[in-house]
Parts: structure tokens; C-alpha cells; sequence
């Protein structure tokens, strides 16, 4: 399966290279004028250049911005009749891909993956007088002056602001020092290198709450390696869930139809009418094409469709910042509803054959087993070879006996 969850992704080999140049050319074949990025991980110049040669070859013609985030490749694909970004995401860095966008910010849909899988053992190249052109773009400062005229922020807040190293330190600390915050940076230069795991679990970011503290500020800002997520932690230091940040953009924005995956907790139904979606950015994006107002997955994908239909972590850590700015921010999350939730992994050598073994017509969407009480989701990732499992329940015990009733279910394959 060539297509995962989000994109295109797999370890960094001569043959990711090999693909990236087909895909490049299959690309080419209905979209003339493509805006290309690439997060900051040292294979993406050479990863870059390889789509770059494919669509150029093919005839199609390129706007190349450079290191840029996720949702810029995808604002300046407004413009444009597609974009590409070249990244992994939160994947460690022997990691690369590609991401494929279209105009309104959505990402490529299962209709159009299938028509670039079709193509990519072919060829497309056209003669010398027939080449493509490109050119070199700034496409951060657009992004950035778009979002700074849709959210105001009051000034009178500080923030830490962790991008981990990756393509948000290109204009998120640049953002909020034009909107007047005072920001403490962490991990914003581009090393090529990541300081922490990119993914932003509260596992990986255990000396953020701390800083929050000392520093007396009023929030942190998270993201991952292409700035396509953000994850936040509350002005007593705490990290905020997934689901519950899901919640609190819903209630901030008014939002009455929410988009969200099959893995978000049963809460958000308490404060919104909601419409699910297998795991995984592209599907809400598919679904907000025609309902909802906001949408959002727990792992820190949000999507704000009057913004762009593209997964948006420098739009929403403005918000954020606006939230918190006029929101006391601990007492918002303690108010929430909330259910007891159990998130796993567990490393595999072929997650699909293992949840296809399993039962499931889909890997990726997996098996879910429901009761009154609570729910159990196993998935094969998207993104990286594990199996992951997520459990909830009305009481810790109803979870607890959800989540082994997926070990269980897993117990019964050899993975």
C-alpha cells in the first residue's frame, strides 16, 4: 500500500528516492503548477529534489519554498493546483515521505491516491523543448500575515514554545513575536536533528510542565516535526489531552457540528453533534468538505475549514494563545467532561497482516469492539510499524477491561 493514514511515508533508502521521482511524474499528469516544502530532516533536500525532477521532467511547473511547515506548503497551495510536502512528520528522522495537498488544504483523496498509485510504474517524461520550470517562492510570510489577521492575540502573555527542532521554528516564534507575546523557545533552530521525539506525547515533553511553572507563563506550545499538529500544556503545567483540547477549541469557536475520529474519547459528544471518521487527518479533512464546522484527532491534527482543510499547528497555537489570553486555562480543562482513556503501542514487523489476520477490512481503521459502557479500537499505524490501542470507559475499571479485551484480541496472533 503505497498511501498511509497521512501521505506517503517509510525509512529514508534509494528506493523511497526512486518513488519519490514517479510520484513527481504521476503528479504532473492533472496538476501543472505544484507548490513543493520539506520539513527540516537532512534527507530532505535530496527527497525534495527527486519529486521536484519528476514533476519538472513530466512538464509541470514548480514553486519551491524551502523548509517550510505542513500547513504553509498547504496555504500556498491556495494558489496553486497542488501542493507537496516533503516530510515524515512526527516520525523519528531515518524517516521520510511525502504529502500530497490540494487547493483548499485537504489532503489527496482516496480517489486521487488511486489514480497516482496507477501511474507511478510509468514513466511520463516529456522531450527537452517540453520541461517544466521552476522558481523559488517565499511562502512563510503569506501564511503568517493570514493568521495573524484571522486570530488576535492580547500581548500580555508569555508562553514556552517547544517546535521540537522541526519546520514550525520557521515562523511560529516569528508569529507571536509580531503579535507581542513574549515566547521562551525551545528546540526552534533547525539541527536536522531531533532534541526530543518529535511525536508530542506528554511522555516526550516531561520537562515542559516544569518551565511553565518556573517561568510563571500562562501556556506552552507544541509541535512536531512538520507543524501539522500542536499539542498544548495549561498554565499550571499540565499536559492537555488530546480529547480535551478537541473539546476546548470546540467550545471556544461555538462549533455545534464537529468533525473527529473513531479514536477520540465519547466526551466530545457531550458538547457537540459529531461525525466520525477512520483515524487519520485526510479523512476529516474529506468529511469537512461537506459538514461540520471544526474537526479535529486526538493526536493533535486540528482543522479549522474557513482557515483550510489542512491539518493548521501554527493556526491553532494562535488561537490557543487567544484562549488563553481571555481563559483561565486549568479551570476551562478541569470543567470538562471527562472519561478515563488508555492509549498503547506495541512495535511491529507487519501491522496490516497482522489486523487483516485479525479480521479487519481495513488495517489502518481496524477493529473496534463496542459496549454500553465503553469501546476498544485496534488499528494497524498509518505511519509507523506498531499496532496502537485505545480503550475507553464511563470508570478506569470499564477501561482497564476494554483495553484487555484489544491485548487479548491481539494475544491470539503472534506480532
Amino acid at each position: 500500500m503505497l498511501f498511509g493514514s497521512s501521505g506517503i511515508r517509510r525509512r529514508y533508502d534509494a528506493s523511497l528516492i526512486n518513488l519519490a521521482v514517479r510520484v513527481g511524474s504521476a503528479v504532473a499528469l492533472s496538476h501543472n503548477d505544484i507548490v513543493v516544502g520539506r520539513d527540516a530532516r537532512t534527507t530532505g533536500p535530496v527527497l525534495a529534489s527527486a519529486f521536484i525532477s519528476g514533476v519538472l521532467s513530466s512538464g509541470g511547473d514548480i514553486t519551491y519554498g524551502g523548509i517550510a511547515p505542513t500547513p504553509t506548503v498547504a496555504y500556498a497551495a491556495k494558489k496553486r493546483s497542488a501542493g507537496c510536502m516533503i516530510t515524515a512528520s512526527h516520525n523519528p528522522e531515518p524517516y521520510n515521505g511525502m504529502k500530497l495537498i490540494n487547493p483548499d488544504g485537504s489532503a489527496f483523496t482516496k480517489v486521487q491516491q488511486k489514480e497516482v498509485e496507477e501511474e507511478i510504474n510509468d514513466f511520463h517524461w516529456k522531450d527537452w523543448a517540453n520541461q517544466g520550470c521552476e522558481r523559488e517562492a517565499d511562502i512563510i510570510t503569506p501564511h503568517m500575515d493570514a493568521i495573524l489577521h484571522s486570530v488576535s492575540i492580547d500581548s500580555d502573555i508569555s508562553v514556552v514554545l517547544d517546535c521540537g527542532n522541526g519546520a514550525g521554528s520557521v515562523i511560529t516564534p516569528e508569529l507571536l513575536a509580531c503579535a507581542g507575546v513574549k515566547t521562551h523557545c525551545l528546540n526552534c533552530n533547525l539541527s536536522g536533528r531531533f532534541a526530543r521525539p518529535s511525536e508530542p506525547l506528554e511522555s516526550n515533553l516531561s520537562y515542559v510542565g516544569g518551565l511553565v511553572r518556573s517561568l510563571g507563563c500562562d501556556c506552552a506550545l507544541i509541535h512536531d516535526g512538520d507543524a501539522d499538529r500542536f499539542m498544548a500544556f495549561d498554565n499550571k503545567g499540565r499536559y492537555i489531552g488530546g480529547d480535551h483540547l478537541l473539546i476546548l477549541f470546540a467550545k471556544y469557536l461555538g462549533a455545534e457540528k464537529v468533525v473527529t475520529t473513531v479514536d477520540a474519547s465519547m466526551a466530545i459528544e457531550e458538547v457537540a453533534e459529531v461525525h466520525r471518521t477512520p483515524v487519520g487527518d485526510s479523512y476529516v479533512s474529506e468529511e469537512l468538505l461537506s459538514w461540520g464546522e471544526f474537526g479535529g484527532e486526538p493526536s493533535g491534527s486540528w482543522l479549522f475549514p474557513n482557515h483550510s482543510l489542512c491539518p493548521d499547528g501554527i493556526y491553532a497555537a494562535a488561537l490557543f494563545c487567544r484562549i488563553a489570553s481571555e481563559w483561565n486555562i486549568a479551570d476551562e480543562i478541569d470543567n470538562l467532561p471527562n472519561y478515563p482513556i488508555i492509549r498503547e503501542s506495541f512495535p511491529c514487523d507487519d501491522p496490516h497482516a497482522l489486523l487483516s489476520a485479525l479480521g479487519a477490512e481495513n488495517p489502518t481503521d481496524g477493529i473496534r469492539l463496542s459496549e454500553e459502557d465503553g469501546w476498544c479500537l485496534i488499528r494497524a499505524s498509518g505511519t509507523e510499524p506498531k499496532v496502537r490501542i485505545t480503550a475507553e470507559g464511563r470508570t478506569g475499571d470499564v477501561a482497564g477491561k476494554m483495553a484487555e479485551k484489544g491485548r487479548s484480541l491481539l494475544k491470539t496472533r503472534e506480532y
